[in-house]
């Protein structure tokens, strides 16, 4: 399939705006992506036209809308081959996703002296939640620790699985490093020892094809507005076989089956997890992107995105100030990098200034950069409107940038 990347461009609004008076240079789709026109359409024209609340009337736009809403289910189910609809739970969002898992699945399956197994490389969402399940239950936190290129100590895997592990969760790709985890690998030695596996794919799903019953993993994030979605729409999927036996995470309506005053009985999933009006507009948006995703072909997306990834790789390592955190063959496109005797903050302002859009901070993944001696850090993040041009007007404005301020270099 033939990438056509102007007109791809052509489809996002926001690529057309300038920022400081400069043409916008988008480098931070791990944060979050921008949408194509289709989608903000599909939510502008749900709520001028076809606005209503879903799975509670009969009446017309009702009906529209729970038809909508529901159909993104089997859109999903299809993206990520998953073997049910029923599966597909919305969330809103990744943290959302994991903090259900951690919430549910904690209280149905964790007891004191159990084991919960994280890695060192692993956005906080994916830390906090299991921090708090673990003082709660009185269980023990553990986590495979990095090599000095960034990747998971797998020589350990052996010894840090045991029968005690309950469940091991973990990023498919970091948010800081790029670096992809061999998800399938740690899979079958978490299955060895009775461990389930949950992955939070916030980086992953808008990038490479994600086939869950091949992975084999028993949970799987994401969200919508990495995936050039709305905000506020996630998606958690679950084997069916353990979601039954997962208590509810909230209450509320919808998730309901009989309430009395005295008892509630409630739905099977994935109802039984999604309490409250959803967000009915952003999951229908959600569906509007997965279409367009599925249009441009995620292969394809991935090549391209890896021919991104090789150009800004080369063209920092020509520059002798700048240090890219992480090394591995199998990266996603995301470089987060440090530049000797420059506080990433300066750089990022300059940067903003000639309409560079970067991240820069701790990251939400505090821990990864210690691992790296570092407390924040500047992050390039590459999505399927970005051009090798766009990466060299970066590199010739990082260097301007290096120049201007002109830093007493020292280790």
């Amino acid at each position: 399939m033939t990438f056509d990347i102007l007109n791809v461009r052509r489809d996002f609004p926001m690529l057309s705006r300038k920022m400081n008076g400069k043409p916008l240079i988008y480098f931070d789709n791990a944060a979050t992506t921008h949408k194509p026109e289709e989608v903000i359409k599909t939510i502008e024209d749900f709520y001028r036209e076809e606005n209503g609340t879903v799975h509670r009337a009969i009446y017309e736009f009702a009906a529209i809308a729970t038809e909508k809403y529901s159909s993104v289910r089997s859109q999903v189910q299809k993206l990520i081959n998953a073997k049910e609809e029923d599966e597909i739970i919305f969330t809103r969002g990744t943290t959302d996703s994991i903090n259900l898992v951690a919430s549910s699945f904690g209280e149905a399956f964790i007891k004191p002296g159990d084991e919960i197994l994280i890695t060192e490389m692993e956005h906080h969402s994916n830390i906090v939640p299991w921090q708090l399940l673990a003082e709660k239950k009185g269980a023990i936190l553990k986590y495979i620790p990095l090599t000095d290129t960034g990747t998971l100590e797998l020589d350990l895997i052996d010894d840090l699985l045991t029968e005690k592990t309950k469940i091991l969760s973990l990023t498919h790709i970091s948010n800081v490093t790029g670096i992809r985890n061999p998800i399938k690998f740690l899979t079958e030695k978490a299955k060895q020892v009775g461990a389930k596996v949950m992955v939070d794919g916030a980086q992953a799903i808008a990038h490479i094809p994600i086939d869950v019953q091949k992975l084999d993993v028993d949970f799987y994030a994401f969200s919508s507005h990495k995936m050039y979605g709305p905000t506020g729409a996630g998606i958690l999927y679950g084997k069916k076989e353990l979601l039954e036996k997962m208590p509810p995470y909230q209450g509320g309506g919808d998730m309901v089956d009989q309430v009395t005053l005295e008892k509630t009985t409630y739905q099977k999933p994935p109802l039984r997890f999604e309490a409250g009006t959803p967000p009915i507009a952003q999951v229908i948006g959600m569906g509007s992107a997965l279409a367009y995703l599925e249009r441009q072909s995620l292969s394809t997306i991935a090549t391209w995105e890896n021919s991104l990834l090789k150009h800004a790789t080369h063209a920092l390592q020509q520059l002798q100030e700048v240090t890219i955190l992480g090394n591995s063959e199998d990266k996603g496109a995301i470089i987060t990098f440090k530049v000797k005797g420059h506080h990433p903050l300066d750089l990022g302002t300059i940067l903003g200034l000639k309409g560079i859009a970067v991240r820069t901070g701790h990251l939400c993944a505090q821990p990864t950069l210690k691992h790296f001696g570092l407390t924040t850090a500047l992050r390039l993040s590459f999505g399927l409107y970005n051009t090798p041009e766009e990466i060299d007007l970066f590199i010739k404005a990082l260097k301007e940038a290096i120049v201007l301020l002109n830093p007493n270099i020292s280790d």
